[in-house]
């Protein structure tokens, strides 16, 4: 191969004019990944893609134009809106608690502050809700903190179940919107603690490592507490918030198909009002701290039925089967949600017995 005028070998034309004799080797010498292609070549393909999204999008905005004012779809999009905002700020809150636990905590302090004994932790974990101002979808990410920090997932989970519906801003909020029955606001804390306490205590007894995936911690060695912070609650943002939008889209959805009419034909049949407001609670997915109010506006059911519907939501919910779900795995949802729903129902009919 001649020398260039600067004495160097010029660079080759293609890959096999630099295995000929003379060639010295140098990396630099070969030609890039795309070269030979024509310039525009990978760009033109991404307008492309993007001239066929903006052609779908117009096609279904004409499509749909006469339908996006229906009562139904203005119905639907109202319910998805008002979950969404009354979760979102309790999530972030979840979130930045969780990631707090995670960077500042140091493991020897949850072996300190949780007994080490399954059946002492749980009840410890149920009692710690209290102090917890969130809805369920801060309890999630704050439950899976605690298993990352050593925390025995059967108390962590009991504290997941007891956070949402003991706290002392749903009880102040179910006492303002149960006026004259202050036994509801006690009933509701025995039932929601008692089911709790009994979930972690089975789960403890029962469950199994395999059944739940442990949230991992992918922090580099070393890396200083506030890239900790920042790490774990950026991840958990984009990861619970996904599933919170899938949960939201679900329970706006069934919202608007389940006919109201199916719901105030059962009023009067006892066992069969405490499962219907069971299942509306968990299709409603109704923030923790504002479902009081709507039980209370449930007055053709009885008492017992209502405690049900304020039990079981804050613990089974569609948006927080999602969170659960991508937390912990489908495996996990699929074992866990069935039990919870048992347990919740069936203290709300013992309790609501003794007390209502």
């Amino acid at each position: 191969m001649p020398d260039g005028p600067s004495g160097a070998a010029p660079r080759p034309t293609s890959l096999g004019d630099s295995l000929v004799p003379g060639w010295d080797g140098d990396d630099d010498l070969l030609p890039p990944s795309d070269w030979g292609r024509r310039p525009g070549q990978r760009r033109t393909t991404t307008v492309w893609l993007f001239a066929l999204f903006i052609a779908v999008l117009a096609a279904g905005n004409a499509w749909l134009a006469d339908r996006l004012t229906a009562e139904a779809f203005l119905a639907w999009a109202t319910i998805f809106t008002a979950i969404s905002l009354q979760a979102l700020p309790f999530l972030v809150f979840g979130v930045a608690l969780s990631a707090a636990l995670t960077a500042f905590v140091p493991p020897s302090f949850w072996q300190r502050a949780v007994p080490r004994n399954s059946a002492m932790a749980v009840p410890v974990a149920g009692a710690a809700g209290a102090v917890l101002p969130g809805c369920e979808c801060a309890s999630v990410p704050v439950a899976g903190g605690l298993i990352r920090r050593g925390v025995a997932p059967a108390a962590a989970l009991t504290f997941l179940l007891a956070a949402p519906a003991i706290n002392p801003v749903v009880l102040v909020a179910t006492a303002v919107a149960f006026p004259n029955s202050p036994e509801m606001v006690a009933a509701r804390f025995v039932a929601s603690l008692t089911a709790a306490v009994a979930v972690g205590w089975l789960w403890a007894r029962f469950g199994r490592g395999e059944w739940l995936r442990m949230p991992r911690s992918d922090h580099a060695p070393g890396a200083s507490k506030w890239r900790v912070f920042a790490d774990s609650m950026r991840h958990d943002i984009m990861h619970a918030g996904g599933y919170l939008v899938v949960g939201g889209l679900a329970a706006a959805t069934l919202n608007v198909v389940v006919p109201r009419e199916w719901v105030s034909a059962v009023a009067d049949v006892p066992l069969l009002a405490v499962l219907v407001l069971s299942l509306l609670a968990i299709l409603l997915s109704i923030c923790s701290e504002a479902d009081a109010f709507v039980a209370a506006s449930l007055s053709a059911f009885s008492p017992t039925a209502q405690l049900a519907f304020l039990v079981v939501g804050p613990m089974v919910d569609l948006k927080l089967i999602a969170l659960q779900a991508g937390t912990f795995g489908w495996g996990f949802v699929r074992r866990f949600v069935p039990l919870t729903l048992l347990f919740t129902v069936v203290s709300s009919l013992v309790v609501g017995g003794v007390l209502l």
